[in-house]
């Protein structure tokens, strides 16, 4: 065969098989809608704001309302309300985690060739070590299982909760820079013709509120204090994600890498998280509680400085990512999550007709185009009469000021028999704290 020939063959079959894309996600613990410079904070986020440029913001991108369940969506594709993770945390003194029979994303993304690793918190069960990251997809763990340990000492309620594949950890250094610092390792030991995906879960900003020094003198003009170390946390995290990016391209694999970026729910406005003009904050079933920052970068795929404000969930991740990766979609547990990469991408309408943002025993919450139905009371209900009902047209009342649940009953009546389908499909949750 004439070597004109075997090359063009050899173009086309590299065309037909292009390389699988590194996938890198850093999320964010706790980062407000208003925490971030590309949504007019006061807060430094230069690496945020240049990576969101470069790419797409996703104006309505979707989590639940506080942090185990986010994780639980991400790592499945499914509500979490299918694992009995619908209400709060996972604790550390939990007897429960995400169910085994789960398949998870890193999973699904190593049955396609990838190499997997997670930097930072993983949330989602400890109690055995069937459940720990290395068990579940991840041939890499380094960081921490559970939230809220100090930044300094590594230590959660007394107790060391920093690892190494498995084995405890004792090393000095804030937890924010060590986690970047690792990242950079993987990077720069990875070989670049095997797909890697790498998850970086920050514990950043969740509380408690702690920063190095040097940043916090950064934000001297801050009076607030706790807004002061919000700040600061945030702006080192800032420069962590930079780092990391930075060593991406050192390596010659930005050309070839989606990054994704969000928040695991909104920001605790306790806590001096900032979520406006959106309503409420972490926990609450609200916009602001709900709706994070968010964008998805990838030379060459994504065109620059553009806005996605389609509706997206957390969720849709899982079919994407699949996709993307040449990994089958066909599982034995059904997805909730809508493969997206054309929305995402180019901006094409949602594949999603509705969002399920939470069903629990005693509240829940669902949008179904621009409408968006919140209630508070025992679910599945007979009738809207048993409930305080809230209804808002979301695409135009964004802030969730005008309760229109009086002046259209029916939509009320269809959106309630939505979610009480889902209610009575839920596993009965496995935290015994109250929604």
């Amino acid at each position: 065969m004439k070597p004109v020939l075997i090359a063009a063959l050899l173009l086309l079959g590299a065309q037909a098989n292009p390389p699988k894309p590194h996938i890198i996600y850093f999320l964010a613990d706790d980062l407000g809608w208003k925490d971030v410079g590309f949504h007019g904070s006061e807060i430094q986020t230069p690496q945020l704001d240049r990576l969101a440029a470069s790419g797409v913001r996703l104006e309505q991108f979707y989590v639940q309302p506080v942090c185990s369940p986010t994780r639980a969506g991400l790592m499945t594709g499914r509500y979490p309300m299918r694992q009995g993770l619908q209400v709060s945390v996972i604790r550390p003194d939990a007897t429960y985690g995400l169910p085994l029979e789960e398949r998870t994303l890193p999973q699904a993304l190593k049955e396609a060739g990838y190499a997997t690793s997670i930097v930072g918190k993983w949330h989602l069960g400890s109690f055995d070590e069937k459940y720990w990251p290395t068990h579940r997809g991840f041939d890499h763990h380094y960081g921490h299982l559970f939230g809220a340990l100090d930044y300094f000492t590594h230590l959660r309620d007394g107790k060391l909760d920093w690892y190494r594949d498995g084995k405890p950890l004792k090393e000095e250094g804030y937890t924010t820079q060590l986690l970047g610092r690792e990242a950079v390792r993987i990077l720069r030991e990875h070989d670049p013709s095997k797909p890697l995906f790498l998850y970086v879960p920050f514990n950043a900003t969740h509380g408690p509120l702690q920063a190095p020094s040097d940043y916090l003198d950064r934000y001297k003009q801050i009076a607030d204090p706790k807004r002061r170390l919000k700040a600061a946390m945030t702006t080192c995290m800032d420069d962590a994600i930079g780092e990391i990016v930075a060593e991406l391209g050192k390596r010659g694999m930005a050309e070839n890498t989606l990054i994704l970026f969000s928040s695991d729910n909104g920001g605790p406005t306790g806590e001096a998280a900032l979520n406006g003009p959106l309503r409420a904050g972490k926990g609450t079933l609200y916009e602001g509680g709900l709706r994070v920052p968010a964008f998805a970068v990838w030379p060459g795929k994504i065109k620059p400085g553009g806005e996605v404000r389609e509706m997206l969930h957390v969720t849709d991740l899982y079919p994407t990512l699949l996709r993307l990766a040449g990994a089958p979609t066909d599982q034995k547990l059904p997805l909730d999550g809508k493969e997206a990469w054309a929305t995402i991408s180019e901006g094409r309408p949602t594949p999603r007709e509705e969002i399920l943002h939470n069903v629990e025993p005693g509240r829940g919450a669902l949008r179904r185009g621009p409408w968006k139905l919140v209630v508070q009371g025992a679910l599945p209900a007979a009738d809207a009469a048993s409930l305080k009902t809230e209804l808002f047209k979301i695409d135009e009342d964004p802030e969730e000021k005008s309760n229109l649940a009086d002046r259209h009953p029916d939509r009320v009546k269809d959106l309630l028999e939505r979610l009480n389908g889902y209610a009575r499909e839920a596993v009965p949750p496995k935290s015994k704290e109250k929604s």
